[in-house]
This record gives C-alpha cells, sequence and structure tokens, in this order.
C-alpha cells in the first residue's frame, strides 16, 4: 500500500472485494469498517464523512474506507459485504448492528401437528400450516410484536426491541391471549377437516439477549440469542407437563403488572441451570384479562393492528428446529 492511499484503495490494490456503492466519493457509507486496532492513530475524520456515519448512526469505531488514510498499521473488519447495495445504506436503528437488549421472548409450538399431517395430503398440509401461520403471526404484529421466525409448526416472537425492559412483557402476553383467541376461531373456521382441535403450547421469558440482524447474504433477519431465549423456549416445553397452553416466567408476570392469585404457580430448575426459576401456568392463554391486550386500531381479533409503527420485517420461513443459543 503506497503512503496517502485509502483503507479502500489498499483494499483493491490487494485484491480483497469491498463494497463501495457511491464508488468511493463518501456518499453512501456501504464501504464502511469495524476498526479493531489502531482507530487513535488514525486521523480524524472530516466533515463530510462524520455527517455520513452520523446519518447511518455508526458507532465510534466505524470509518468509511474511502475516506479514511492511515498513517500508520491499522486492522480493519469491513461492515457490509463486497455485494452490498444502496438498501445497506439507508439509516438503520442502531439495534440492528447487535446490542445487549433486556426484551421479552415468546416461543409457540402446535402440539401433535406430525400425527395431523400424516392423515393428510402434502397440499392440506400446507393450507392448514399457512392458515395457523396467519393467525399466530397477525395476534403477534397486533401486539407490537416482531415475528422472528416460524419454526416448523412453531413461532418465535420478540417483544420490546428498542424500547424499555418492562414494555415487551405485556405485549408478549397481550400476544399470547391473542394467539389462543384466534386458534379456537381457526378451528372453528376448519371445524369437520380437522379430527381434532388444534392446540398450541406457549412459553414467555424476559431477560437479557443479544439483539441483531444475523444471517447471511440475502438470508437475514432481526433475532436475539442467549440464556433468555433458551429459558423461553423450554418453558415452552413445560406446558405438556402442567398440561397448560401457556407457561410464563415470574419475571414476566411482574414486569406486566399482571396479578396471578388464579394461576397455578411452580418453581423449576430448568436444564442447563442451577437457578430455581418461578414459572406460573396458565390453563388457556385466552383467560387472561382482556385488559392485558396493547391498544389496536378497532380492528376485530385476529385482524387488528398495532397504533404503533411495527417493528422491522417478517421472518424468514425454517423447517427444522433451532439449535441451542448461546
Amino acid at each position: 500500500m503506497h503512503r496517502g492511499a485509502t483503507i479502500l484503495e489498499a483494499s483493491r490494490k490487494a485484491g480483497i472485494p469491498h463494497a463501495s456503492v457511491c464508488g468511493g466519493r463518501g456518499r453512501c457509507s456501504t464501504c464502511r469498517v469495524h476498526v479493531v486496532a489502531g482507530l487513535a492513530d488514525l486521523p480524524p475524520a472530516s466533515p463530510q464523512e462524520r455527517r455520513v456515519l452520523d446519518r447511518i448512526g455508526a458507532p465510534a469505531n466505524a470509518r468509511l474506507a474511502c475516506q479514511t488514510r492511515p498513517t500508520k498499521p491499522v486492522q480493519i473488519v469491513p461492515l457490509l459485504p463486497a455485494t452490498a447495495t444502496a438498501r445497506d445504506a439507508v439509516a438503520r436503528p442502531g439495534y440492528l448492528q447487535g446490542r445487549e437488549q433486556e426484551i421479552a421472548i415468546l416461543f409457540g409450538d402446535l402440539r401433535a401437528f406430525t400425527r395431523l399431517a400424516h392423515q393428510k395430503l402434502p397440499y392440506d398440509t400446507v393450507f392448514l400450516l399457512n392458515r395457523y401461520f396467519r393467525a399466530m403471526g397477525m395476534a403477534v404484529e397486533a401486539s407490537a410484536g416482531h415475528i422472528d421466525k416460524f419454526i416448523g409448526d412453531g413461532v418465535m416472537a420478540l417483544f420490546g426491541i428498542g424500547s424499555r425492559p418492562e414494555d415487551g412483557c405485556r405485549p408478549a402476553l397481550a400476544a399470547a391471549r391473542r394467539m389462543s383467541v384466534n386458534l379456537e376461531d381457526l378451528n372453528r373456521s376448519l371445524g369437520p377437516e380437522l379430527t381434532e382441535p388444534l392446540r398450541i403450547g406457549i412459553g414467555i421469558h424476559a431477560g437479557l439477549t443479544i439483539v441483531g440482524e444475523m444471517g447471511y447474504g440475502q438470508v437475514t433477519t432481526l433475532t436475539a440469542i442467549g440464556d433468555a431465549v433458551n429459558t423461553a423456549s423450554r418453558l415452552e416445553a413445560l406446558t405438556k407437563d402442567y398440561g397448560a397452553e401457556l407457561v410464563l416466567s415470574e419475571v414476566v408476570a411482574d414486569r406486566a403488572g399482571l396479578t396471578t392469585g388464579a394461576f397455578a404457580k411452580h418453581v423449576v430448575t430448568l436444564r442447563g441451570s442451577d437457578q430455581p426459576l418461578t414459572v406460573i401456568a396458565v390453563g388457556g392463554a385466552a383467560d387472561l384479562p382482556k385488559s392485558i391486550e396493547a391498544p389496536t386500531q378497532g380492528k376485530s381479533r385476529g385482524d387488528a393492528h398495532p397504533a404503533s409503527p411495527q417493528p422491522v420485517s417478517a421472518a424468514a420461513l425454517k423447517t427444522k428446529a433451532p439449535p441451542e443459543r448461546g
């Protein structure tokens, strides 16, 4: 690398693919890099570079490769793939880049669906699943939640992203209630097409997670990882043990202001943890008080939409169970 060259010029000279939609004119931000070492030795960002970085909400250790001319050795990692497009230059919420945040996580799983699917033609199975996903997805969205993904015959949803920790718990419970109500409606609608009513198990927990947009290429989604996610998944599995439609942690109930005297309470030690956890088992999530539901724009149940803007994006459809989340 010759003295005075930019980081982008050095990448190209070395034959390393590096995104630059605007051609290195400091406008698009797609060439931005994370400075791993040597940040303090870099010349300060010019006013033009600073305006672009501020526009996209870049962290302090990010620089534009096309505008940065190192005078000493520096270690960097490009923040966008070489195939990045102009869409990636748009200012986006900071949490998409990854941050620790306390949120509420909901897992829902359709009970005994494998047995039911064996009795149906493939077309009928896909039709039924899509009806179920629509009912569950509308319940989540009506409660201002983010559909993380559909997993086989289950759903994972996140609540409270970008807000206070307690702001996710009440909407998560509102979503569980709507999911239960919507499933009742779906069972009535399908009627004789079912040999038995569709049943669901729902688990909800809240805690510290790492939230960010993860994936590769075109297959990326806003998701969360961490112990709190694992816990929510295991609470969903507990619904089978307790014969309940919903199992939530006491921390969720407390933050949501839910009175739990009418529901069974248990103290459990979940797999992978040595700390006891108090959980509440609710026989039918529709039995939660209707007042728990978040405000809507006056739509009928199952067709409601939140008054506030929706969190980011639809989910990628998965066909196998997720791995353990660390």
